[in-house]
C-alpha cells in the first residue's frame, strides 16, 4: 500500500471562508446561483462552469461526468453533448438527472435536481455556430462513448469530416443541448467544525421554499 492510501484519512481542512443565512441569501434560487456563480468568475476558480451530472441507466445503475455549463435562465441549466453517448442513452430511458458545482476555493456547493429536456433546433444550431472549428469537427468525428481501437480513429475522422466540410460543419443531429429544469436546488458553504450551512430549495405548489437542512 502506497504512503497516499495509509494517509488518506488524516487528510482535513478547517472551512472559515464565509457563511450562507436564511436572511443574507436570496428567496429565488436561480439569483442566488447566479451571485455565487458571478462570485466564482471573479475570484478566478478554474473552470467555474465545470460540473457534474449524474444519469442513472435503466438497470438503476448511476453514473457521473464532468459536462460544461453553457447557459442558464428561467427555464433552467443548459448543456451540450452528443445524444448518442451514455448520458444520451441514459437520459433518453430516465429524464431526470442531478447536477452539481464544486467551487473548491470558495468552499462551495450547489446541487441541482429536476427533469431534463432537448433544447430546441434553433438553440443548439446557435450554440454549435459559435463553438471553435476544430470543436465542430471534433462533434462530427467523436463517436462518444463507443469502443474504438485507438486514437488513430479519431484523427482519421477528424481528417475526413475536415475535408468534407472545409470551413463550414453543419451540426451533426446527434449533438445538441440538453436543459434541466430545476425542481430542487441546495447550497452548501463549508463551515468551521463541519457545521456547515445547507439550505434547500424545493418547488412547492409552483413557488420556492427555503428551508435549512443539517450538514
Amino acid at each position: 500500500m502506497s504512503d497516499t492510501a495509509k494517509h488518506i484519512a488524516d487528510l482535513r481542512k478547517s472551512y472559515e471562508k464565509a457563511e450562507l443565512s436564511e436572511e443574507a441569501s436570496h428567496a429565488d434560487p436561480l439569483r442566488q446561483f447566479d451571485q455565487w456563480l458571478t462570485e466564482a468568475i471573479a475570484g478566478a476558480v478554474p473552470e467555474p462552469n465545470a460540473m457534474t451530472l449524474a444519469t442513472v441507466a435503466s438497470n438503476l445503475r448511476p453514473s457521473t461526468r464532468v459536462v460544461l455549463l453553457k447557459g442558464y435562465d428561467a427555464r433552467g441549466i443548459v448543456w451540450y453533448t452528443n445524444y448518442d453517448s451514455r448520458k444520451g442513452r441514459e437520459l433518453a430511458g430516465n429524464p431526470y438527472a442531478a447536477l452539481q458545482f464544486h467551487w473548491v476555493e470558495l468552499e462551495r456547493v450547489v446541487r441541482i435536481e429536476g427533469r431534463v429536456e432537448r433544447t430546441t433546433a434553433e438553440e443548439s444550431d446557435a450554440y454549435f455556430a459559435s463553438r471553435p472549428l476544430d470543436s465542430r469537427i471534433g462533434a462530427w468525428a467523436s463517436p462518444q462513448s463507443e469502443v474504438i481501437p485507438g486514437r488513430s480513429v479519431l484523427v482519421a475522422n477528424a481528417a475526413k469530416y475536415s475535408a468534407q466540410f472545409l470551413l463550414q460543419p453543419p451540426r451533426p443531429p446527434h449533438w445538441g443541448g440538453y436543459r434541466l429544469v430545476p425542481d430542487e436546488w441546495q447550497f452548501w458553504q463549508g463551515r468551521k467544525s463541519r457545521l456547515h450551512d445547507r439550505l434547500r430549495y424545493r418547488l412547492d405548489g409552483g413557488a420556492w421554499v427555503r428551508e435549512r437542512l443539517a450538514p
